[in-house]
């Protein structure tokens, strides 16, 4: 059970609002690309294959952050990745907005998404910031903390179809948002703590490359793997296809599909908000299955339903199912702090092979069967998903932090 709240010290506040903040910001600058994929497509006159492969760089260059980044944490830390792979994000993005304003090809943008993907190595490394700082608080935040990941994509989808109908060039828009990024992110690295010290003030060393590899043997990092791969898909799937599946599926313009690609994403918003209070009264495993369920009744709703208002719907559906995995499989894989960016990396390596393979596999399908349908590839994941919700299971008594490992102002 957990211990008596008490108010957490100046330094952990600014450390945790300094984390929602690095959220938010990331799903901000995502769905500024993903609002306005419609957008690069009628600019390249690219076919729904093309666009998957084209798509394919952002995810095989995120395969290559994820796989590199519990080893490039162990020698960076938590901090330092941060600062190092955000920056990359941003001076990316505007760098995108040249490519797309002056040489608008294929291969240029493939490229520049290739190192945007590459440098997600910053989703790991802000995730094991907010499970130490979940950790030292004493409180649930990481559903909270992914809230703030879906609000920024919220926004970040807001302004693109608003931009969208007031027919601001792509170009301008990705600059923008990459020089915002870009100071946002140099301004909130001095506000946090050292993610790894809890591990080794515990006696746990953190280990070399064997070390780390060798959480991959674990079964129960293996299954809190395949509940994010599922959940992963059911959130990517939406994220890199929902608005031109409304446009190519459902007969909606370009800004409509950004507008519901917004709705989808305020969903998710609202799923790991209200998610707390459920993963607190019922534990991981029942809210897990629960959100399988009504992601897969969403996406076939909106999959075979020809009614706009009834289509959008399971939209909703789908977006609150789809809210919590991500963020429970984090928090289950950072369970125990001794292992925890092993088992994070891991984790998050396994989740991210759906941004991978989703894009040219729906891509590829949606080619010859329409995108809607391509879309039930998705299902079987995310009753995977389900299945293996056993594996987040929670321990049955949350110690309190030791005296030694608590960081000031927690007692």
């Amino acid at each position: 059970m957990r211990t008596t709240r008490t108010s957490p010290s100046p330094v952990l506040k600014r450390w945790r609002n300094a984390v929602f903040t690095i959220f938010a910001l990331c799903g901000f600058v995502f769905a500024t690309w993903a609002s306005r994929v419609p957008a690069v497509r009628d600019l390249l006159q690219a076919s729904t294959q093309e666009m998957g492969f084209l798509i394919l760089g952002l995810s095989a260059g995120s395969i290559v952050g994820v796989v590199t980044a519990s080893h490039v944490i162990a020698r960076l830390g938590a901090t330092r990745t941060i600062l190092w792979a955000y920056t990359a994000v941003s001076v990316a993005m505007i760098a995108l907005g040249f490519v797309v304003a002056f040489v608008p090809a294929f291969a240029p943008i493939f490229l520049v998404l290739l190192v945007v993907g590459a440098s997600s190595t910053v989703d790991v490394a802000m995730n094991l910031s907010g499970a130490a700082n979940e950790r030292a608080i004493g409180r649930t935040l990481m559903p909270l903390f992914h809230a703030s990941f879906s609000g920024g994509t919220v926004l970040g989808a807001g302004v693109g179809a608003l931009l969208e109908l007031l027919d601001v060039p792509i170009g301008v828009h990705f600059v923008g948002v990459g020089v915002v990024a870009l100071v946002t992110n140099l301004v909130l690295v001095r506000f946090l703590q050292p993610a790894e010290q809890p591990q080794e003030d515990a006696g746990a060393p953190v280990g070399g490359f064997r070390s780390r590899l060798a959480v991959w043997k674990d079964p129960r990092v293996l299954l809190i793997g395949v509940i994010v791969l599922g959940m992963a898909f059911a959130e990517g799937s939406a994220n890199d296809w929902l608005s031109l599946a409304m446009v190519d599926g459902h007969g909606f313009d370009n800004p409509g599909g950004a507008a519901v690609l917004g709705l989808f994403l305020a969903a998710m918003t609202v799923g790991r908000i209200v998610g707390v209070v459920f993963l607190d009264r019922y534990g991981r495993v029942p809210v897990l299955r629960v959100s399988a369920a009504l992601a897969v009744v969403g996406l076939l709703v909106v999959i075979t339903v020809p009614v706009d208002g009834i289509a959008v719907a399971g939209v909703v559906l789908w977006g609150l199912g789809a809210s919590l995995g991500f963020p429970v499989g984090m928090s289950a894989a950072a369970d125990d702090p001794r292992t925890a960016t092993a088992t994070v990396g891991a984790v998050a390596t396994i989740g991210y092979t759906a941004f991978l393979v989703g894009p040219p596999l729906i891509g590829l399908i949606g080619e010859h069967t329409g995108i809607l349908r391509a879309l039930l590839v998705v299902l079987a994941l995310i009753a995977a998903a389900g299945l293996a919700s056993g594996a987040a299971r929670q321990p049955k008594e949350r110690r309190p932090v030791p005296a030694a490992v608590a960081p000031e102002g927690v007692a």
